[in-house]
């Protein structure tokens, strides 16, 4: 598959699965009253399938690596459309939880093998173009997501909203089992009790931080889990993490600011509803109309950070997008005109955007293509358990009575100690050295000096 084909399949698969998350939020509502579901029966819809994802998704990098990319993300796709139709057509809401927790496996094969495939496609020189050409597509994706949500409810039902990925799913999801690239792949053996053991411990933090019935359990499960895939890991010949991915200073940074960033920016938006609906007393629409420059600012600091990487560098853009991204939720906390808000949204998208695309490509460019699966599932994994974090962070704070403004400073509190980690990134003299480098497979970022 040539380079842009390759970068039209990351852009899909990433879209479609952007598209998902954001409508359904909206379709939830009437989902219940269709079905006559409970709270916690809806709620499941959404953490079924996050649980998935988020277990299985450096699993599914090490498969894209041992197999395939292409053959990976192709798999993923057609079996996301498939799950997609059958939720569509699902008589009850416990079909609904089951098809979205098959969705999510689904999921989990396609969001590393985007990354996977633009590391093997294009060379770490030309990486931040296409990756901020994916961002941008998926800023897009998240403002158009509830305005079409909301049509498709409004008009042909909730059913149709999960019928909106089937298309693209098979289209794209057969040209990529069509085309055969050049092999690819790494000779790595699959380290399965590693996979079960990293599953188990992210899938039991999901369920902990979303706090539900038996977290206290599942908490103490991951924490012991974790210990072990530890001592595994070290001791295996064929580890799922090489240590050349998770050992490395700049990745692991890189990873903890996109947790950071990610966990602010949607504990923020948490509260921010609540700010907006119930505090200032505007509808849903009103509310996406303020919000809209959130989406915008995203896009645009996507299409600017290839530009900003070349000259300042990694480490300066990612630090000061940090501050912009906590300057704009502390903002959010103050506004309550109409201007300011869209300000503070703008804020937050301009710094969340920049640093989605400075350490996304950060962590690609640093691995070696033989495990660019790995770090697509890990920088993938980041971007799940951070919203779960914020939301947890937010809902516990709301919940002790002081209103948005202490729940608002402590998330835009994570954004600042997230720039810290940006201190060991790549600046503009390193970049441009690595850049020009000789080597095709790998190129080496030092900590930082």
């Amino acid at each position: 598959m040539n380079p842009r084909l390759t970068l039209a399949s990351s852009i899909a698969g990433a879209v479609l699965v952007a598209l998902d998350g954001t409508v359904l939020t909206v379709a939830q509502p009437t989902l219940q009253r269709d079905l006559g579901a409970s709270f916690a029966q809806v709620q499941w819809t959404s953490t079924g399938y996050l649980i998935a994802v988020a277990g299985l998704l450096v699993f599914a990098g090490r498969l894209g690596d041992r197999y395939g990319h292409h053959r990976v993300f192709g798999i993923g796709m057609l079996g996301f459309g498939a799950a997609s139709a059958g939720v569509a057509l699902a008589p009850g809401v416990g079909w609904v939880i089951a098809l979205r927790i098959v969705q999510g496996v689904f999921g989990a094969l396609l969001q590393p093998a985007t990354l996977g495939m633009l590391r093997a496609a294009f060379p770490p020189d030309r990486l931040r173009a296409p990756i901020a050409v994916r961002t941008a597509a998926i800023g897009v994706a998240a403002a158009a997501g509830p305005v079409m949500g909301g049509a498709l409810v409004a008009g042909p039902g909730w059913r149709a909203v999960f019928l909106l990925n089937v298309v693209p799913a098979v289209v794209f999801g057969l040209l990529a089992l069509a085309v055969r690239p050049p092999r690819d792949t790494s000779p790595a053996r699959l380290d399965l009790p590693g996979a079960v053991l990293l599953a188990v411990t992210l899938a039991c933090l999901v369920h902990a931080l979303v706090a539900l019935p038996g977290w206290a359990l599942t908490a103490a499960t991951a924490a012991v889990t974790g210990a072990v895939l530890v001592r595994h890991e070290r001791r295996t010949a064929s580890p799922l993490l090489p240590p050349d991915v998770i050992g490395s200073a700049v990745v692991g940074s890189a990873l903890g600011m996109l947790v950071a960033a990610s966990a602010a920016l949607s504990g923020a938006l948490f509260v921010g509803t609540f700010l907006l609906q119930d505090a200032l007393g505007m509808n849903p629409f009103q509310m996406a109309l303020v919000s809209l420059p959130l989406a915008l600012l995203m896009v645009l600091a996507a299409a600017s950070c290839p530009v900003l990487l070349r000259r300042a560098g990694a480490r300066r853009t990612t630090v000061v997008a940090m501050a912009l991204l906590a300057l704009g939720i502390h903002a959010l906390s103050l506004a309550s005109a109409t201007p300011a808000l869209c300000a503070a949204f703008a804020l937050v998208g301009a710094g969340f955007g920049t640093v989605m695309v400075a350490a996304t490509h950060v962590v690609v460019r640093e691995a070696a293509v033989e495990s660019a699966g790995v770090a697509g599932g890990l920088q993938q994994t980041a971007m799940n358990v951070g919203p779960v974090l914020g939301v947890a962070v937010a809902t516990a704070l709301t919940g002790t009575g002081g209103g948005p403004g202490l729940p608002m400073t402590a998330l835009a509190a994570v954004a600042l100690a997230g720039a810290v980690p940006g201190r060991a990134l790549p600046g503009p003299h390193t970049a441009a050295t690595d850049d020009h480098g000789q080597s095709k497979d790998r190129t080496r970022v030092p900590a930082g000096r």
